[in-house]
């Protein structure tokens, strides 16, 4: 690990090889010692028991119950139509277990992923020769050969360079590129180092030979592969509010199932009897529908939110989002526009503000053609000490977009659009690159009027420190004291602000056969200008920011850039307000206890600038001990560990490696915060959603449990079957269910804080409206109708009837029917717990009223053709029973809106407003 404190001699010498690279022999022997150059997986769950455990939660395990109860039910009495029941619930349990296990197996994608980062081949030093081999074959000591536009294959010291320079943003997070040279280190860590090369890097420019120390999971990116994949994921918020659901109703249906059995012994019926009675009270009650309805409406808010550029990789997903209290976000891309841009130039004196194609001057005045092209030698500058480039189309013809770094892309468009026909360039010549211990760039050009020009750009205090002269109004004329001064206090303006600045220099060179050396073009140069730039904020996240603190919600800005540009950022878009804003590097973090950062995460603003994937997921970590939801957005593969750790993972779809894809449990397709911030308000409007249809499917058990209990008590014929029970949960319930999941979020949604940990989705209200006023409300139109056909059929209390009296059928098909239609009256009622029906639009919802539509068709083939009669033990009744039952429906909603008519004047600062039009 202390590699780069060595001289490239030394660091041969402590590999065991040299400069010529290993013998094959010697590189066989080391690859079956150290192993393959390949990211191992961790120990994976076998496809099987994945597969497995999805079939064995709590739910799953009530609902095999009940099918293994329905097949010994049918075993016991054929011909109730509860062997169909079984295998019903055992599709049902079998759909959510694949749909479940196909999720958790694209989770564990993310080794994959690291692995295809590395490079297929690569080019090595084998006993002084130079060999093309697979990246998988490197061990320790071989000498790797890297160029423009390589990956590097491991991590390796390097020990000759030639202009060459890496791309760390896929490992640190940071786009600047860095210069490696050979030269051993004095101080600072190994990932710090600028002779190191790391596994899964790109190299920008140049070319240079390493020697390869770590291989495989002894990478960095091995220890971000394997930190990443020791994270568990822990269960989201609504998979364990819906694993607590399950367990309340089973423990009601248990229950219930267990008094009545007893009930049934002590008023002398069978034991076989009362045990089909109480298998059908526990179908009745588990709401076998309640899986795939959450299921389904998880799906529609996905599509929902894939239309708002999010992509929703776990559905659960959704929900978790819409509780989360806090996001830390990145900032290059999310918070910006990912592109540098140039804001501000000063030469001749004056400060001059440039914005997309118009420039102005410091007063807002205009800027003159004369004016602009007098300052050509900046643009030239500018321009051509750039290795940046413009794309061409077949034709010849310059294309809109620039490849290359984008600061010197930044530079490119502002010349481009101040100068439509661009500067007078020479061409070049020779070139000086950029390195971290100069901190400019030369290049050199042939011209016409002086045999050479050197053009210099680089970081303002290294070229100003080389300037003897300035550029004054196309003159040039010594630099003294003053002019000096006005430049750094310039300097110093622009930085405040948080800006990039470069300085550009020239310097003429007189006529030689032999370029010079840079030590002598680097001297006595020309001052022209600086120009200021930075990475402008998206348009839109001031506002999406401002919606969070609304919201209740903190965002967070974690980022590898410097802290003054992301202090300035975070004030641009409102993040940051005060003057108190706490600002963290990751070297203050790294210092800090875990009571200490606690403290300071606790600070109502703050912002962390240089971290360290593992600093980053222990703010994560902190975050959610202190009971924060948090989510985390990040693109590259140090951010994977972060995004599997959250509670919720946002990965950038154009900007993101695919590791921190794989890792994230949604995708951005724009990478924009403001999509973060729509998908907050989406998972919110889904948890109330899942509380709407969750009132409404419970309220039909009321009415599935009261005639079996009338049966047993009063004596009277089972006005329900199994099977009926069955078409409810499963059938005609299941689309108006997904219908109001599809309901549009509140327009008060995020002016609400977070919801709660400790809010419980099954809370008493939910249960009350359920169980004691919607539930018996439909039992008493079920029982009513039902007994009402019986007595105007000739049936007497005390008549025993076959299961095969038309009479009997009808009155169960009766029973059944005015279930359903009164859940097409509960499926507008459960739209909202306060609003009106009618402020609401009965047609606003088109997925209710289609959910309704099929609704009524398949409760008409239950009723009226011959395969639903054999099916579920129904007959068709006499027409003039239907408007009963509609009378029913409408005492339904007249009960429900008198109610909600209460509930509003009691607490009239809390009704809902909806948006007309709103689909």
């Amino acid at each position: 690990m202390q590699i780069h404190r060595l001289s490239p001699e030394e660091a041969l010498k402590a590999l065991g090889t040299t400069d010529q690279g290993l013998s094959e022999a010697e590189a066989e022997r080391r690859l079956s010692e150290f192993g393959p150059n390949e990211l191992q997986a961790a120990e994976r769950i076998p496809v099987l028991a994945m597969l497995g455990r999805q079939c064995t939660h709590f739910l799953a395990i009530l609902l095999w119950t009940a099918a293994a109860l329905a097949f010994v039910a049918d075993w016991m009495k054929p011909g109730q139509g509860m062997n169909l029941l079984g295998w019903a619930i055992i599709g049902v349990v079998g759909v959510n277990a694949l749909f479940s296990f196909v999720q958790e197996y694209k989770a564990e994608r993310a080794i994959i992923a690291l692995r295809l980062l590395l490079p297929m081949r690569v080019k090595v030093l084998r006993a002084g020769e130079v060999r093309e081999t697979s990246a998988s074959m490197l061990a320790p000591g071989d000498v790797a050969i890297l160029a423009e536009g390589d990956r590097v294959p491991a991590d390796g010291r390097v020990i000759a360079t030639v202009q060459f320079r890496v791309n760390n943003a896929p490992l640190t997070g940071e786009s600047v590129p860095k210069t490696r040279t050979a030269e051993a280190a004095t101080e600072g860590p190994l990932v710090e180092s600028a002779n190191v090369v790391f596994a899964g890097t790109t190299v920008l420019s140049g070319t240079a030979r390493v020697v390869i120390f770590a291989t495989g999971m002894s990478t960095e990116f091995g220890k971000i592969a394997h930190l990443t994949s020791g994270v568990e994921a822990e269960m989201s918020p609504l998979q364990q509010e819906i694993r607590k659901v399950t367990r309340v109703i089973a423990a009601i249906s248990i229950g219930i199932g267990l008094a009545f059995f007893g009930l049934g012994v002590l008023m002398g019926r069978s034991f076989w009897e009362n045990f089909v009675f109480a298998v059908g009270l526990l179908v009745a009650n588990v709401p076998e529908g309640l899986l795939p309805t959450v299921t389904l409406a998880l799906a529609v808010s996905g599509q929902r939110m894939a239309k708002r550029k999010a992509l929703i990789k776990n559905l659960v997903s959704v929900e978790t989002l819409g509780c989360a209290t806090v996001i830390c976000t990145d900032k290059t891309g999310t918070l910006t526009e990912n592109r540098m841009a140039v804001t501000r130039i000063y030469l001749d004196g004056r400060e001059i503000r440039v914005s997309g194609g118009s420039v102005t001057t410091e007063a807002g005045g205009p800027v003159t053609p004369d004016l602009l092209r007098q300052w050509a030698p900046l643009f030239a500058i500018a321009v051509g000490c750039n290795n940046a480039s413009r794309h061409h189309d077949r034709d010849g013809a310059a294309a809109s977009t620039f490849v290359g770094d984008p600061t010197e892309i930044a530079l490119l468009e502002c010349a481009a659009a101040l100068l439509p026909n661009g500067p007078d360039l020479s061409p070049r010549v020779g070139e000086f690159p950029f390195d971290a211990d100069r901190k400019r760039m030369t290049t050199i050009h042939a011209t016409t009027s002086a045999s050479r020009v050197a053009y210099v750009k680089g970081a303002p205090e290294s070229v100003l420190s080389i300037c003897r002269y300035v550029l004054r109004d196309g003159l040039v004329m010594g630099l003294g004291e003053a002019e000096r001064e006005a430049i750094v206090d310039r300097l110093n303006a622009f930085a405040g602000s948080a800006l990039r600045v470069l300085a550009l220099a020239y310097r003429e060179l007189p006529d030689a056969a032999q370029l010079p050396l840079m030590e002598e073009t680097e001297g006595d140069l020309t001052f022209v200008g600086l120009i200021a730039m930075y990475d402008p904020p998206r348009p839109e996240v001031p506002d999406a920011v401002a919606r969070c603190r609304r919201a209740g919600i903190k965002p967070i800005m974690i980022t590898g850039d410097n802290s003054r540009t992301a202090l300035a950022i975070a004030r641009a878009i409102g993040m940051v307000h005060g003057d108190e804003a706490l600002v963290l590097e990751g070297s203050q973090v790294e210092r800090m206890r875990d009571e200490e950062l606690k403290a300071a995460l606790a600070s109502p603003e703050i912002l962390f600038a240089r971290m360290t994937p593992t600093q980053k997921m222990r703010v994560v970590t902190l975050l959610q001990e202190m009971g924060e939801v948090v989510a985390v957005t990040g693109d590259g593969v140090n951010d994977a560990p972060a995004l599997k750790k959250a509670d919720i993972g946002i990965a950038m779809g154009i900007a993101g490696t695919d590791v921190a894809k794989e890792a994230a449990d949604i995708v951005l397709l724009d990478d924009n915060f403001a999509t973060i911030v729509n998908a907050v308000e989406e998972g919110r409007a889904v948890y109330e959603n899942i509380r709407k249809f969750v009132t409404y499917i419970l309220a039909s058990n009321i009415p599935e449990i009261v005639p079996y209990l009338a049966s047993v008590v009063f004596r009277i014929p089972l006005l329900l079957t199994v099977v009926q029970i069955l078409a409810v949960d499963l059938g005609t319930d299941m689309l108006p269910a997904l219908g109001l999941g599809a309901e549009p979020s509140d327009p008060n949604t995020m002016d609400r804080p977070p919801r709660s940990r400790e809010e419980r989705l099954l809370n008493f209200p939910l249960l009350a409206r359920s169980y004691l006023f919607l539930g018996p409300i439909e039992a008493a139109a079920a029982m009513s109708a039902g007994l009402w056909y019986l007595t105007t059929g000739g049936w007497e209390w005390g008549i025993d009837l076959s299961a095969e009296s038309p009479l009997y059928r009808q009155a169960t098909t009766v029973a059944f029917a005015a279930i359903v239609i009164c859940q097409v009256a509960n499926v507008y009622a459960c739209r909202s717990p306060r609003a009106s029906i009618l402020s609401m639009g009965l047609f606003r919802n088109r997925l209710i009223v289609w959910g309704i539509a099929v609704e009524i068709s398949i409760l008409g083939l239950i009723v009226y053709s011959q395969i639903g009669n054999r099916i579920f033990g129904t007959a068709a009744f006499d027409g003039r029973f239907w408007w009963s039952l509609l009378v029913f429906a409408a005492l339904l909603l007249l009960a429900e809106e008198a109610r909600k008519g209460i509930v509003r004047r009691l607490d009239p600062g809390k009704g809902l407003r909806y948006q007309e039009g709103t689909a």
